[in-house]
C-alpha cells in the first residue's frame, strides 16, 4: 500500500536529486555549512575544493536542519543564529557583543535546532508507529466488547421475556387447577346436601303417612278393630328425626407475595463482584522491533487493518495448532473454562484435566459417563454426571469433589451450564424416553422439557446439550439421529437431520453469532447452522483432516477446538474474523 506524503517520516531517505549545478544524480550526502544536498561524486569534488574542503559533509540523514531565516530586530541586516545560554534568547552575532550579554556563553542556534528537530522527528515516529496503532487496537477491542455486550444484553432481554412467559404459563396452570378444585368441592358438597335433603323429604313422607293413620283412628266409628282401644305403645313409637351434618365450607387463603417475591421467581440481573480487568497496552519495548524497521527502511510500516465492529465468518478455515492429550485415547467431550483449563473425557470413563499445552494435571475415573457429561459453571467449578448412580457431582477449584444434585429415577447423560444466568441443563433418560431438566445454579429443579405441543416425545437419548445466545436449548440425540432445538420455554423450534444419507450427530456448541456447530460422526464433517436451523456450510470436512469428529467447543479467542474418536489429538481452528 502506497504511503501518503503525511505518512512518510521526516527521517526517511527520499529520492532526492543532487543540488550542485545541473547534476541530477541521487542525493546521498549533505554539506551542513552550505546546506546543500549532493551526490557522491559532487561530495568528492566539494571536499577537494580549497574553499570548501573543511566543510562538514555528512550522510543526508545526519544533516543539520537549516534554520528558518529570521532577521534580528535590532540589526536588520543580520540573521538570528545564536542562543544566549544565560538569557535563553535567540540573537544575531552582533547582539552578542552588546553590554547586556557581556560575559555570557552562546550556542549555535542551528545545532540546537537540529537536535530538537531530531527529537521531534523521533516523537513523530513513536506516535505514528506505536501510540496511534496501539490506541486503535484498544479502540477496536472496545468495539468488539460493545458488540459482545449487545449480544449478551439481547440474550438477557430474551431470557427475561421467556421467564415472564414461563411464569405466566405456570400461573395460568395453577389458577386452572384451583378453579377445577373449586368445582370438585362444590360438586361434592352439593351431592351431600342433596342427599340430606332427600333424607328429610323421605322422613316428611313418613310423618304424613303417620298423621293419616292417627286421624283415621280418631275418626273411626268402629271400636272392634280400632287400634286406639288397644295399647298404643307400639303405635306411638315415632321414628326419630334423622341427624345430618352441616357442611364445612372451603375457604380461599390468598397468596402472600410481594414484588420482591415475584422478582425472585423471575430472576435478577447481577454484575459479578470482581475488579474490572485493565486492558493490556502493548509496551514500547514490544514495538521496538517494528520501530527499528521503520527507521531502517525510511518509511512507516502499514498500520494494522481496522478490526470489524462485529465478528463474521472467515472466507476459509485455518488450522491454528494441535496438541495431544495424555491420559485419554479419544476425545469424546471437551469442557473449557475462562482461564483456559480443559477437562477432556473419552469412551472408557476417563476424565482428564489438562493445561492449554496438553499437559495432564489431574485424572478421574468416572464409569458413569460417555458423552457430553461435564461442563464448567459460572463460578469455574466443573460439574459432571454419573449416569448409573443418578447423581451430578461438583469439582471445586481446590479439587474437592462433592455430590451436587440427585436425579432420582432418571439417568443423567449430558449437561451444560448457561453462560448467561447459570442455569444447569441436564439431558436424562428413563425406560426408552428422554427429557431435558433445567436446574438453577443452586441445584433446584425449575423446568422439565419432554414433549412438543402435540404431546409427541422430543427426545430419546439426548447425548449432548448446549445453549444458544437467544436461550434456545440445543441437543443431539444419539438414537434418533437428530438435533432438536427448543426455546427457553421448552417449545419446539426446529430439528436438523443433516445433509447426507446418514446423520449421526455428536458434540455441538454455539458461538457469539448464534451459529450452531454440530459434529456429524458418519460423514466426518462439522456442520454450521444459523440460529434458526438453516444450513450454512460444511465448516470442516475430511479435506481438513477430519475423520470422526465427536466433540466441539470454543476457546477464549473464538477458535474452534475439535476432538475426534480415533485419536487423542485436539485440533484448534480459526473460522471467525
Amino acid at each position: 500500500m502506497a504511503l501518503s506524503e503525511s505518512q512518510i517520516p521526516d527521517t526517511a531517505q527520499h529520492y532526492l536529486e543532487c543540488g550542485i549545478d545541473d547534476c541530477e544524480k541521487n542525493c546521498l550526502f549533505y554539506c551542513n555549512p552550505c546546506h546543500q544536498p549532493m551526490c557522491e561524486q559532487c561530495r568528492d569534488e566539494h571536499q577537494k575544493s580549497p574553499e570548501t574542503k573543511n566543510h562538514e559533509v555528512v550522510p543526508y540523514r545526519e544533516r543539520n536542519c537549516q534554520l528558518p531565516v529570521e532577521k534580528c530586530r535590532d540589526h536588520p541586516t543580520r540573521n538570528i543564529d545564536i542562543l544566549c545560554d544565560e538569557c535563553n534568547v535567540p540573537l544575531c552575532s552582533k547582539c552578542s557583543t552588546m553590554p547586556v550579554h557581556k560575559g555570557h556563553s552562546f550556542t549555535d542556534l542551528e545545532t540546537i535546532y537540529t537536535e530538537k528537530s531530531a527529537a521531534c522527528r523521533e516523537e513523530i515516529q513513536n506516535i505514528q508507529a506505536y501510540f496511534i496503532p496501539t490506541s486503535k487496537d484498544l479502540q477496536s477491542e472496545i468495539k468488539i466488547d460493545a458488540t459482545v455486550l449487545k449480544t449478551i444484553m439481547n440474550g438477557i432481554r430474551s431470557f427475561i421475556g421467556d421467564e415472564a412467559k414461563f411464569l405466566k404459563t405456570m400461573v395460568d396452570e395453577v389458577t386452572s387447577d384451583n378453579i377445577e378444585q373449586v368445582y370438585k368441592l362444590e360438586g361434592s358438597l352439593t351431592e351431600m346436601l342433596q342427599g340430606q335433603d332427600k333424607t328429610y323429604q323421605d322422613y316428611l313422607f313418613y310423618l304424613e303417612d303417620l298423621l293419616k293413620k292417627f286421624h283415621g283412628y280418631l275418626s273411626s266409628t268402629q271400636l272392634k278393630n280400632n287400634p286406639i282401644i288397644f295399647p298404643l305403645t307400639e303405635l306411638l313409637k315415632i321414628q326419630p328425626i334423622p341427624e345430618t351434618t352441616k357442611p364445612v365450607f372451603p375457604e380461599f387463603t390468598a397468596g402472600l407475595y410481594s414484588k420482591e417475591d415475584v422478582a425472585k421467581l423471575l430472576g435478577r440481573i447481577t454484575v459479578p463482584v470482581t475488579k474490572p480487568e485493565k486492558r493490556k497496552i502493548k509496551s514500547m519495548e514490544a514495538a521496538s522491533t517494528q520501530l527499528k524497521l521503520i527507521q531502517k527502511q525510511g518509511k512507516q510500516v502499514e498500520e494494522k487493518s481496522e478490526v470489524k465492529q462485529t465478528l463474521s465468518l472467515s472466507s476459509f478455515v485455518t488450522k491454528v495448532r494441535e496438541y495431544k492429550v495424555p491420559g485419554v485415547h479419544e476425545l469424546r467431550h471437551v469442557s473449557l473454562n475462562k482461564s483456559g483449563r480443559l477437562w477432556i473425557s473419552d469412551g472408557s470413563g476417563d476424565l482428564v484435566q489438562t493445561d492449554p499445552q496438553g499437559n495432564q494435571l489431574q485424572k478421574i475415573r468416572n464409569s458413569g459417563g460417555v458423552y457430553g457429561y461435564h461442563t464448567f459453571t459460572q463460578d469455574g467449578d466443573l460439574i459432571y454426571t454419573n449416569q448409573y448412580n443418578k447423581v451430578i457431582n461438583r469439582i471445586t477449584l481446590d479439587n474437592t469433589i462433592t455430590e451436587f444434585i440427585k436425579t432420582r429415577d432418571w439417568e443423567p447423560i449430558s449437561i451444560y451450564s448457561s453462560h448467561i444466568n447459570g442455569d444447569i441443563l441436564v439431558g436424562m433418560i428413563q425406560e426408552g424416553k428422554g427429557k431435558v431438566t433445567r436446574y438453577n445454579k443452586t441445584g433446584k429443579e425449575i423446568q422439565n422439557i419432554q414433549r412438543d405441543t402435540k404431546g409427541q416425545e422430543l427426545y430419546t437419548y439426548p447425548s449432548y446439550i448446549t445453549e444458544n445466545i437467544n436461550g434456545d436449548v440445543c441437543t443431539s440425540d444419539y438414537i434418533t439421529h437428530v438435533v432438536v432445538v427448543v426455546n427457553k420455554s421448552g417449545k419446539h423450534r426446529f430439528s436438523y437431520t443433516g445433509q447426507g444419507r446418514m446423520f449421526n450427530p455428536r458434540g455441538l456448541c454455539t458461538d457469539l453469532l448464534g451459529h450452531i456447530l454440530v459434529c456429524d460422526y458418519s460423514s466426518g464433517t462439522v456442520d454450521l447452522l444459523n440460529q434458526n436451523g438453516q444450513f450454512l456450510c460444511l465448516l470442516l470436512t475430511q479435506q481438513q483432516g477430519i475423520e470422526e469428529p465427536y466433540s466441539v467447543c470454543l476457546d477464549n479467542e473464538n477458535h474452534l477446538i475439535v476432538g475426534q474418536k480415533h485419536n487423542n489429538t485436539a485440533t484448534v481452528y480459526k473460522y471467525l474474523q
